[in-house]
């Protein structure tokens, strides 16, 4: 092919780009800056008022300056920004906030706005900077308050002005689009070239394309003559085949004619009987040779075409032992070693079979008299060995290369009728699948065939999930915590952490690592079903709490981790915030509903209910309380039997459990209230929804509040004796999110392993096999995905992924929730 190759885009450019530039770079210049101090002017009100509502809430409290965060405070703002605050008391330390977002700026010095343009955390930002002015110890000071956020918007809303301010270009554009297409016309006439010449080539020339082809269009002409070459390829098989069936096939067929006529004039039937028996002898070794010659051609072409699928080892050995005759399998001893009796190959079913077939059905007939030893076994390395041994009369070792060709047969079985063609049937199946051959005489007269193949490592585990998969989510999950097998993956603890590795069926492998606080036999059926789909990925994967997660991510301790994976979004979204994530988009991405996604960077992919969960001991589905009022009611009116008897998170100690407490203040006037009750009657505080359930199922507790419904719900489909009951008032639905760290080493990887999870195959594990709830299936009408709980009829709330999450985790205000949380529920004496 000529080196002498241009690029059509080039073309277009240079002739686009000499006519636009000079008649519009004036015009554009001025509206973009018209458009930028436009935006500008819009969001400023925004951030003004975003800072104003934090300086309301500014406090004195022991002389020192408090403030409690307004969740309108960043809810205001656009919902697809970082955002940034800091307040500094009037001697400048910090109060709450991001230390390091005003280095270096004053102080201030009025309630005015002031706006500043700075750069922070890789990013562009806009800082608003108002003033308080508050006395402490009769002496008055202004309290500095900042608030920023990322100029996205802001670039998106002047870029949107410009384009509506582009009309005096149409013109312009419209002489543009007509030159366009007369630079395009021009550009394409180097491809009539290659029309030309593949319209004047002869039928079976299917050399490659010469000529030179545009920059744009080479990997079409490689992947054509790529194409060519492997259609020759597959002609000159055919061709092969068709010549070594002419060249076998006419002797067995001339002899047949010749017999047949010589039959036809003979009078003496001893005679006639003879010659019939030796025609019916020809005609079954040329059934056997063209049967054999069919079964060449098809194994080369089920080997070029690549379709390999897992083939059981059990599998093959029991198809192969029921093509054989009921005579000649009772001579057939096969032995299973009991590791790879569910061992898998990846490799073609059709070809294994009858590689391993020809092997019996060769040791078979050399040896009539004796008994066939089929074993198979497991090797180091992930390795199957096949032993096939015979009492027959062996291979001499200077004719076993020989056998081993086409049409080569050894002294030794000139005796039996054959075609020369199934060793080298067996010998092309083998090399096909990476495997080994070898012959062996056998000591005491015989044969043995050595044949090693590759196993998959992930096959062993296979079988047992579709067994649970069969059983169903709540099996598996049961199942799964009793007894996971591991043939397919190592586990160990280390720094608190437990990390579990997924090893593919491919030898060369790239590592996907991934960080996350879901449990790891819910994690599994995802990892083994992403591998099952990408079998060259090798998948790691690190258990942590999510606090621990949150801490290693923003220490630098997680460089390795690619993506990270937990149930407190709001941890996820601070992460991202502060700028640990990547930004990742993809046709999967955007199907997200819009509360589940955060500026590409953090995605919901579970719908996981919060419910309350209830003793069917204790309580019915008409006597569990139904609402929060009506829980708030029993613990009131009957202190005494509740007393110890109702469970929830600790939210000191889970991240799960504070995040959903603050969405509960956020919704319920009788959220303090409920907290008060709890209190009073020695609620009973976990680290997470297992140890709930696990207490609700013995009969310590009676009910649990605030419990992650998907947790429940397979624990009552494996039989549990559990009650869920939906708040009929409202109910909070969690997403799981991940995000891609900034730091990942294989980020090209983990935006594909994203795309699965959003995927239908990943979602259905995820409602499956996992039992964490698919966020991307059928919705009803109200918009939110169905599922096995009727939350249709209850109002949904999901936990949308917005900066204001944020507010709940602000210093000042964290601190004042916890205190609120344990002056109420901690330390409020059980009253009788």
């Amino acid at each position: 092919m000529s080196n002498d190759v241009f690029s059509i885009r080039s073309r277009i450019f240079r002739v686009a780009i000499v006519l636009l530039v000079l008649s519009s770079v004036v015009l554009v210049v001025f509206l973009h800056d018209y458009a930028t101090r436009a935006a500008d002017r819009a969001f400023d009100r925004l951030l003004a008022a975003s800072a104003l509502s934090i300086a309301g809430a500014v406090q004195i409290e022991d002389s020192q300056v408090a403030v409690e965060l307004p969740f309108a405070a960043l809810a205001m703002l656009s919902g697809n920004e970082r955002v940034f605050y800091a307040v500094r008391n009037a001697q400048g330390k910090l109060v709450t906030g991001y230390g390091d977002l005003d280095a270096g700026m004053p102080l201030a010095g009025s309630a005015s706005a002031v706006f500043n343009n700075a750069h922070y955390r890789r990013d562009d930002i806009r800082i608003a900077t108002v003033g308080r002015l508050v006395s402490v110890n009769q002496q008055a000071g202004w309290v500095t308050v900042r608030v920023a956020e990322t100029r996205g918007a802001r670039q998106a809303l002047a870029q949107e002005i410009l384009n509506r301010s582009v009309l005096p270009l149409l013109v312009m554009v419209a002489v543009a689009l007509s030159l366009l297409w007369f630079g395009v016309t021009r550009a394409f006439a180097p491809l009539r070239l290659i029309e030309t010449e593949l319209r004047q080539r002869q039928p079976n020339d299917l050399e490659p394309l010469s000529s030179p082809v545009p920059r744009e269009v080479r990997r079409l002409v490689e992947a054509l003559n790529g194409f060519m070459l492997r259609l020759q390829a597959m002609l000159n098989s055919l061709n092969n085949l068709v010549a070594d069936a002419a060249h076998q096939v006419r002797t067995p067929l001339a002899s047949l004619r010749a017999q047949s006529e010589v039959a036809l004039e003979e009078t003496d039937a001893a005679k006639l009987h003879e010659r019939l028996v030796r025609i019916h002898l020809n005609a079954s070794r040329a059934s056997q040779l063209v049967n054999q010659l069919l079964m060449d051609a098809t194994i080369t072409h089920r080997l070029g075409s690549r379709g390999h699928a897992m083939v059981g080892v059990a599998e093959i050995i029991n198809e192969t032992r029921q093509r054989i005759g009921p005579l000649d399998a009772r001579r057939l001893r096969i032995s299973i070693a009991p590791e790879v009796r569910r061992g898998r190959i990846l490799g073609d079913r059709v070809a294994l079979r009858e590689m391993l077939r020809n092997l019996v059905d060769n040791a078979l007939r050399y040896a009539p008299d004796g008994e066939v030893e089929l074993q198979a076994e497991g090797l180091p390395g992930h390795r199957l060995g096949l032993t096939v041994a015979d009492r027959g009369p062996g291979i001499a070792d200077n004719e076993k290369d020989l056998v081993l060709e086409r049409f080569g047969r050894g002294s030794g079985a000139e005796s039996q009728p054959g075609s020369g063609l199934g060793l080298s049937i067996v010998k092309a199946v083998i090399d096909g699948h990476k495997g080994t051959l070898a012959l062996r005489n056998r000591p005491g007269g015989g044969l043995l065939v050595y044949v090693t193949l590759p196993l998959s490592p992930a096959a062993a585990v296979a079988p047992a999930l579709a067994m649970l998969g069969m059983l169903g989510v709540a099996g598996l999950l049961a199942l799964a915590c009793l007894a996971w097998p591991r043939p397919s993956w190592a586990h160990e603890a280390a720094s608190g952490s437990a990390i579990t590795s997924y090893y593919p069926a491919a030898h060369e492998a790239s590592t996907l690592t991934i960080a996350g606080s879901t449990d790891t036999p819910l994690f599994a059926s995802l990892a083994l079903a992403f591998q099952e789909s990408h079998p060259d990925v090798s998948l790691v994967y690190r258990e942590i709490g999510t606090r621990e997660l949150y801490e290693l991510a923003v220490a630098g301790k997680l460089r390795q981790a690619d993506i990270l994976v937990s149930s407190a979004v709001d941890l996820q979204l601070k992460l991202a915030n502060d700028g640990y994530a990547l930004p990742y988009a993809s046709s999967h991405t955007r199907e997200l509903p819009a509360w589940a996604v955060w500026r590409s960077e953090v995605f919901g992919f579970t719908f996981e209910p919060i419910v309350m969960v209830y003793n069917p001991d204790r309580y019915s589905e008409k006597t569990a309380p139904r609402s929060r009022q009506a829980l708030l009611r029993l613990l009131e009116q009957d202190r005494k039997r509740m007393h110890a008897r109702i469970g929830t998170y600790d939210i000191a100690l889970s991240s799960v459990g504070h995040l959903l407490a603050v969405q509960d203040e956020i919704l319920s006037s009788n959220f303090w209230g409920l907290a008060n009750a709890l209190g009073q009657v020695d609620v009973q505080l976990e680290a997470n929804t297992a140890d709930i359930l696990d207490k609700i199922e013995s009969g310590e507790l009676d009910l649990g509040y605030n419990v992650l419904g998907s947790y429940a719900l397979a624990r009552q489909q494996a039989g549990h004796r559990l009650g869920i009951v939906i708040p009929e008032d409202y109910v909070l639905v969690l997403a799981r999110a991940a995000l891609i760290a900034r730091h990942s080493p294989q980020p090209e990887l983990a935006g594909t392993f994203l795309d699965w999870l959003l995927s239908p195959a990943g979602q259905a594990v995820a409602a499956g096999q996992a039992g964490l709830g698919a966020i991307m299936g059928a919705h009803t009408g109200k918009g939110y995905a169905s599922g096995p709980l009727a939350l249709s009829q209850s109002i949904v709330q999901p936990i949308a992924l917005t900066p204001a999450l944020l507010v709940g985790l602000d210093q000042q205000r964290h601190s004042r929730f916890l205190q609120n949380w344990k002056r109420l529920v901690t330390d409020t004496p059980p009253r009788p």
